[in-house]
């Protein structure tokens, strides 16, 4: 397996064991659902949440029933955010997984839901709600149904901040678009993981539209804990016990 980074070569159990870190270079690669979930709860501890919510076409989009069952098959999950319920060192927790692998971690009514009930969960049972974002944006397929969910998942994070909850959110790899634009950019606590892409529009969109050269490293997590747009850089082997401490920094 090659590091996307430094381009080198290592057995995929070294990736595995080492959470999908480069062992070379430390760059941060992609890791599975499944796999944070892993290694973020107690061993045993995860319960998902929300399951039943399933996708439909609102917009009757073609093929947009096939792309859903691609993306099913390729992520092994239903949609592209898992939520449920866990301990962490344990804490309890309320927590949100999102998944490149599914269509590209967009954000359709189905996400929006299951994110916006575990924070209303989190509000009503005042337990900390952890986020990780990874995301292209809203879901064009379902039109105006998708841009709604950026103002629900918003809304649902106010109830959290009424009732006295933390909310804490882990930016990966890439989080852009509406999700940068809503959601991932409300939490008491907004954290990112080494290296993650991190803004609205992408650095080649942008390059057009303001015929200008970027600075090396625009967008990327170090410089967006520079400009004071994340509070902290977690490296993925450290964020267990990192949320562990922030529960308890909390008073949860």
């Amino acid at each position: 397996m090659e590091c996307l980074y430094c381009k080198k070569n290592h057995e995929e159990s070294v990736f595995k064991k080492n959470l999908n870190v480069c062992p070379d270079c430390n760059h941060h690669l992609r890791i599975s659902a499944q796999d944070r979930i892993a290694y973020i709860a107690d061993e045993g501890s995860f319960v998902e949440l929300y399951a039943e919510l399933k996708t439909s076409n609102p917009i009757e989009m073609e093929g947009y029933e096939e792309k859903i069952e691609t993306a099913k098959a390729k992520s092994m999950l239903e949609e592209a955010v898992v939520t449920g319920e866990c301990k962490i060192e344990n804490k309890n927790a309320l927590l949100a997984i999102m998944s490149f692998d599914f269509m590209g971690g967009s954000m359709g009514s189905v996400v929006g839901e299951k994110i916006s009930r575990l924070m209303r969960k989190g509000a009503e049972e005042r337990k900390p709600v952890i986020i990780y974002t990874t995301s292209g944006g809203a879901r064009m397929q379902e039109g105006l149904f998708s841009l709604m969910q950026m103002a629900k998942t918003s809304s649902s994070a106010a109830s959290l901040d009424e009732a006295g909850v933390p909310y804490f959110v882990m930016l990966c790899d890439p989080t852009t678009g509406g999700v940068t634009a809503s959601f991932a950019m409300l939490g008491d606590l907004i954290c990112a993981e080494p290296g993650a892409l991190i803004g609205f529009a992408g650095p080649r969109v942008i390059e057009g539209t303001i015929s200008q050269k970027l600075p090396e490293g625009f967008q990327r997590a170090e410089f967006q804990l520079k400009k004071g747009f994340v509070d902290c850089i977690v490296a993925r082997k450290e964020q267990k016990s990192f949320w562990a401490k922030m529960i308890r920094a909390h008073g949860f």
